[in-house]
Parts: C-alpha cells; sequence; structure tokens
C-alpha cells in the first residue's frame, strides 16, 4: 500500500509566515531583476512614491491620486513577490537535510580505546568526533564518520551511499578497512578510527557538491522572459511617444500618470501568475502521489529529454533476491531446496530470508524444526550459515567459503559447479554454493530484481521521445545485465557521485533537458543539478531533500505522468501568456482615448466606455491591473487540460479563448472599477 501524501495548505501559517517575509527580501533589485516584467514595476512604484512624497511635502500637485497609484503598484509587485516565495519556500532542503542529518547522528566513542576487551562507550554527537577517536558500530548502526576498521569483521550495506547493491565485507587491515560515514552495520562489529575532520567527510563532499549544483532555466523559461522583455521595451517606447504627443497638444499628463500607464500596459499579469502556474503544477502531481518541492520543475519536466536512472532502490528493489536454485552432480532440485532450507534457519539476512520464500513458494516446502540441531548463525567472518543435525554438516554461503568448507578450490571443484557458478556471474547475478558435508549439492542464483512492469513504462517513456540511462555503482557485467532486463537505452556503470554530476553537466552544455530518479546518499548532488529530481520516498533523506520531487511510491517510471503535467503546465502558461497580451493590447486602446478626450474632442467616438475622467481611467486600469492577478489565480491552479494536440490547433485555440478574453475582459473590467471610483469620490 503506497504512502499518500499529506501536503500543507497555501494558506498554511508554516508557509504564509515566511512567504510574506519572503516577499519583502524580494524587492531587493537583485533578485527581482531576474523577472523584467516586476522589475519595471518596482521601479515605477519607487518613482511614483517618490512623487507622492514630494506632492505631501510641496502641497503641489494631487498627492492623493498618486498616493493610490503608488499603493497599488506596491500590491501588484509584493503580490508577485508573494506567490513566487509560496513556490520556492516548499523546497529549501537540498543541502540543509544532509546538515541536520549529520547533526542528529549519534557515536559510541569508546572511553578505553587502548583495551580491545573493554568496549565502555560514551554517546556523542557524530559532529563532535575528532581524528584519532575510536568508535564501535554494531549490526543496525550507522558509521558515524569515514574512517579506517581496526577491529572486528562485519558486513556493510554501503549501497544508499556508493551505488553498490550487494553488501560488502570490512574488517582491518588490507584494502577492505576503509568505511565511510553514513553506511549501515548489517551484522557484527566494527571497532574504527575515525580518519576525517569534521567538514571534510563523504557526506560533507555531498554537502558541498550540492550546494555547488545550479538548476539552468528551461527553454520555455528563456523564450518567455526575452518576450516580456521585449514587450515591456515596445511599450516604454510607446509610452515615451504618448508623452511627446502630450507636450506636443498641450495634454496634461504628469509623471504619475504616464508612470501608471507603463505598468498597465506591459504584460504584469503574465508576470505575476508565473509562479501561481508553478504551485498549480507542485499541487496537481499529488493525485500522482508525487509530492514536488519546485514548480520551475513541474514545468521542466515537460521538455525532459533525457532521464537518468539509479540502479539501486530505483528500478531494482535494492536488496539482492534469490531468484533460483541450480543444482549440480545429478542432486535433485527439491532435494538441493530442502538442503538449502535447512542452511538458511540462521541467517536473518534479506539474501537469507529471500532464499527461505523462494524455497517455500516453489517447492511447497515448510519451515522445519532444528531440533537436535545446532545451527550456524551467518557471519561476515565466515561468509557461511548452516546446520549440523544428524550427523549431516550441512552449509550455505559464498563461493570460496564453501569451497574451501568442502576442501576444494576452483581447478578442483565439478566441471558443472564451476559452470553453474559461471553462469549466475554472467548475468550479473551473485553465485551461493551449498554443500553437505563434502558433497557439492548446487548453486543459488542471487539477484537485484528488477521491479515488475518496468519494461513496458519504459518502452513509454521511449515513444515520448525521451531517453533512458540507468547509472549504478555495479560493476559493467552486473549493469549490463540490469539494463537489459529492464529495457533502458543506455548506461553508466561503476558510477561515482562525480561522475554522474558530470554527465549531467555535459548533457545540459548540450542544450538537453535531465531528469533524475535516485534514492541514495551518493545521488543526491545529481538531483540538484539535474534539471527534475525525482527522488524515491524508500531512499536515503539526504536523496529526498536534494530533488525537487519526491516519488512516494518509489516507482521510476512515474515520469511519465509527471511529463504530462509539466506539458499542462506548458499549455496552461501559453494560454494565460496569450490572455494577458491581449489584454495589455486592449487596455491601451481602452485608456489612451480618455488621456486624450479634453484636448482632441475627436476621440470621443474611441471612448466607447465613457470613463469619469483621465485620472480615474488610469486610477481604474492601475486597479484592474492588479486585481486581474488575483482573479485568474484560480485559473492558474486548475490549470488548461492537457490535449496531445498539434501546435496549429493549439494556437487556434487560445487565440479564439483566451486571446478574445484577453481582449473583451478590460473593457468591462476597467468600467466596472470607474463606477466605483466615482461612486466613493476617490479622484
Amino acid at each position: 500500500m503506497s504512502t499518500k501524501a499529506v501536503t500543507p495548505s497555501v494558506l498554511d501559517p508554516a508557509i504564509m509566515l515566511p512567504a510574506l517575509r519572503d516577499a519583502l527580501i524580494k524587492l531587493d533589485p537583485r533578485q527581482l531583476v531576474r523577472n523584467p516584467v516586476i522589475f519595471v514595476t518596482e521601479l515605477v512604484a519607487l518613482v511614483v512614491s517618490l512623487l507622492w512624497v514630494q506632492e505631501m511635502a510641496t502641497g503641489v500637485g494631487a498627492p492623493a491620486f498618486s498616493g493610490q497609484i503608488a499603493a497599488w503598484l506596491w500590491f501588484t509587485v509584493l503580490f508577485a513577490n508573494f506567490a513566487e516565495a509560496v513556490a520556492e519556500g516548499r523546497g529549501k532542503a537540498q543541502a540543509d537535510s544532509l546538515k541536520h542529518g549529520k547533526a542528529d547522528l549519534f557515536a559510541k566513542k569508546l572511553l578505553f580505546p587502548s583495551d580491545e576487551t573493554d568496549l565502555s562507550s560514551e554517546v556523542i554527537p557524530a559532529t563532535a568526533l575528532k581524528i584519532g577517536d575510536i568508535v564501535l558500530v554494531e549490526a543496525g548502526d550507522i558509521i558515524p564518520g569515514d574512517g579506517e576498521v581496526i577491529s572486528g569483521v562485519a558486513s556493510v550495506n554501503e549501497s544508499a551511499v556508493t551505488g553498490e547493491s550487494a553488501p560488502v565485507i570490512r574488517e582491518s587491515g588490507g584494502d577492505r578497512s576503509a568505511v565511510t560515514g553514513g553506511t549501515q552495520v548489517i551484522s557484527d562489529w566494527l571497532r574504527i578510527r575515525i580518519s576525517t575532520r569534521p567538514g571534510e567527510s563523504f557526506v560533507d563532499r555531498m554537502i558541498g557538491l550540492i550546494e555547488g549544483a545550479k538548476r539552468q532555466k528551461t527553454p520555455n523559461e528563456i523564450a518567455l522572459s526575452i518576450l516580456l522583455s521585449g514587450l515591456t521595451l515596445v511599450f516604454l517606447i510607446a509610452v515615451v511617444t504618448l508623452y511627446g504627443l502630450a507636450l506636443y497638444s498641450g495634454t496634461d499628463l504628469s509623471l504619475a500618470v504616464l508612470a501608471a500607464l507603463l505598468v498597465t500596459l506591459i504584460p504584469t499579469t503574465i508576470g505575476g501568475l508565473l509562479s501561481a502556474i508553478g504551485i498549480a503544477g507542485m499541487d496537481r502531481l499529488i493525485r500522482f502521489n508525487v509530492v514536488a518541492t519546485s514548480g520551475r520543475a513541474v514545468e521542466a519536466a515537460g521538455d525532459v529529454d533525457t532521464l537518468l536512472l539509479d540502479k539501486t532502490g530505483t528500478i531494482t528493489f535494492g536488496n539482492r533476491m534469490a531468484s533460483e536454485f541450480l543444482p549440480v552432480n545429478g542432486v535433485d532440485e527439491s532435494e538441493l531446496a530442502k538442503a538449502v532450507l535447512m542452511a538458511s534457519l540462521a541467517d536473518e539476512t534479506a539474501e537469507g530470508r529471500s532464499i527461505v520464500a523462494l524455497a517455500k513458494s516453489d517447492f511447497g516446502l515448510s519451515e522445519p524444526e532444528a531440533a537436535g540441531g545446532e545451527t550456524i548463525a551467518f557471519s561476515a567472518q565466515t561468509r557461511i550459515s548452516g546446520i549440523d543435525i544428524d550427523g549431516r554438516q550441512i552449509r550455505k554461503g559464498a563461493v570460496d567459503a564453501i569451497l574451501n568448507f568442502v576442501t576444494l578450490d576452483r581447478t578442483s571443484a565439478p566441471a558443472e559447479f564451476n559452470a553453474a557458478v559461471d553462469r549466475v556471474a554472467r548475468t550479473g547475478g551473485t553465485p551461493l554454493a551449498v554443500a553437505d558435508g563434502h558433497d557439492l549439492l548446487g548453486v543459488i542464483h542471487l539477484k537485484d530484481v528488477v521491479k515488475p512492469g518496468i519494461k513496458e513504462r519504459f518502452a513509454a517513456l521511449r515513444a515520448m521521445g525521451i531517453k533512458t540511462v540507468m547509472v549504478t555503482g555495479d560493476n559493467p557485467v552486473t549493469a549490463a545485465a540490469i539494463a537489459s532486463e529492464a529495457g533502458v537505452d543506455d548506461f553508466l556503470a561503476e558510477a561515482t557521485p562525480e561522475q554522474k554530476l558530470d554527465y549531467i553537466r555535459r548533457e545540459q552544455q548540450g542544450g538537453r533537458l535531465i531528469a533524475m530518479c535516485g534514492d541514495g546518499t551518493n545521488d543526491a548532488p545529481a538531483l540538484a543539478q539535474a534539471d527534475v529530481g525525482v527522488a524515491m520516498q524508500s531512499g536515503t533523506q539526504a536523496a529526498r531533500e536534494a530533488g525537487n520531487m519526491v516519488d512516494l511510491d518509489s516507482s521510476p517510471t512515474k515520469l511519465i505522468e509527471i511529463v504530462e503535467i509539466g506539458k499542462q503546465i506548458l499549455m496552461t502558461r501559453g494560454s494565460l501568456t496569450t490572455f494577458s497580451i491581449a489584454n495589455d493590447v486592449a487596455k491601451y486602446f481602452a485608456i489612451i482615448p480618455a488621456l486624450f478626450l479634453a484636448t482632441y474632442p475627436e476621440l470621443g467616438a474611441l471612448n466607447i466606455m465613457g470613463l469619469a475622467s483621465p485620472q480615474s481611467a488610469i486610477l481604474s486600469a492601475v486597479i484592474f491591473n492588479a486585481l486581474i492577478i488575483v482573479v485568474l489565480i484560480p485559473l492558474a491552479l486548475k490549470g488548461v487540460a492537457y490535449r496531445p494536440i498539434g501546435a496549429a490547433a493549439l494556437l487556434r485555440r487560445n487565440l479564439l479563448v483566451y486571446g478574445l478574453g484577453g481582449l473583451v475582459a478590460p473593457f468591462l473590467g476597467i468600467k466596472l472599477v470607474d463606477l466605483a471610483i466615482s461612486a466613493l469620490n476617490l479622484v
């Protein structure tokens, strides 16, 4: 059963209050310049405010009129900033979660490190560890920092950090003594000497990579920015031309009127609605059990070219599971299954439990009693489990460990046994050997199990024009086998966090938009750099916070729904952009006749709305310009229905519905506001 998302309301104080603060912070021109339309609006609001202060101080002009203009202009800017702050406020995670994770991690620091028999310890925060400290890590514990094993042998699950699906043995001496902070001991215990200072561990390196990752603008964002900047420049020229016309004709147009006119004509509507559209995409994803922390990422999903997927926990379930039993030397398959079941009674690892499950399900066996026998529990040191019962010594474990148990090696082992081992290895699986005394019974095939139905889903992604690439820490043989079974287009084997990050950056430099699905801490930098970072809910906290989406069902092919919603966001923005441009054109022809009516009475024929006065006309336009953003929020949140239609048909629909609507709305809206202003004697 999947976990259902519980997303706080946009009106939640936990979102609203920080957003109000951020809306004020975003008034900084250095931040606002990224939105050229709202930036110009802020400059105009500042100019009119200064003009109002001057008129209040000198008593010259109409301070009540300019004050109202200034107030509505600031409302427009703050509302646009507030909407953006709400959209962005949900996703300020990234490196913070890694830092919090470090702060929440504790270590068992040994009080008497020189005495190997005394394991007395004190629990301290992992961030308080120093180079040379000795810590004890037992089964189930998270290793608190990078270090070196000085005693003990244990099986360590490194999949969350390295991407390698199979647990590894860590022991003192040799090349298997190094351990990484954030990995988990799953059997036995280790005494570890910490080898890095605070701020220099693997996790700290992840933090640095994430903090250095920047998401690029989507092509649609760039195109829209150019369009909005161009329209702003066009209407700026138009207003300057009108000022020259006013001087020539003797029409009294104050600076406040001209400034307000500029704001009403530039495309502030779409500028203020962009973030609302992003919020809509995030909320719409909830229906598909995906939590998004960035509206821009949802939009970028509509243009994704390449999807990178981490293998462990994303394409596969993450734990190696028994898939088949391969008997040798004339042993019957059911006889092998019975021996495997007996040998696994004391194996509490995930692999051991999957072996028991396969023996029961495929061969109808029930779990036998161990009465009268001595069970041998699995340990990282022996890499064997088994049972001694009725004079039999049944063992199951790593191939080399079992061969040593039966006093053989690969060269002297039966050819049939070696062939079974090689067959499993060639397919990317892990072979385990089974023996009864000195007789080899067969081989168990452990494999990373691909999630069901994933090949068909990847085929659907391919049909949408999206290339799939599997990234993994496994060796090329294992990676190729899993990639073939899953049906991905390409794979990247033995991938380090830096290599994943470099791959994404190279693709982005080529103009492609990248989506990344992952679940481990090692995926966090790539998730942060990708245009669309989808983290699996079953993954680590670092991965969930680094991505800008979290899939609560942990289904990597959920990107199909995400892409469809992204395309819907693009269609919604295109429709509202059409409305905004038509809206600005209509306002131009609705206001200009009223402004010049006193000088050119002939324009009365064009003054079809019969606005009360030039001042009322401009104030009505400013108020309408601010309120239309609020009125259109429901449409931005609901979105335009996604239909896979051609570009020409989509353009015709936008022009008919939103273009015509944008032309009509200002005439009606400005007239209604003008009537209200006249009734209240505001000018």
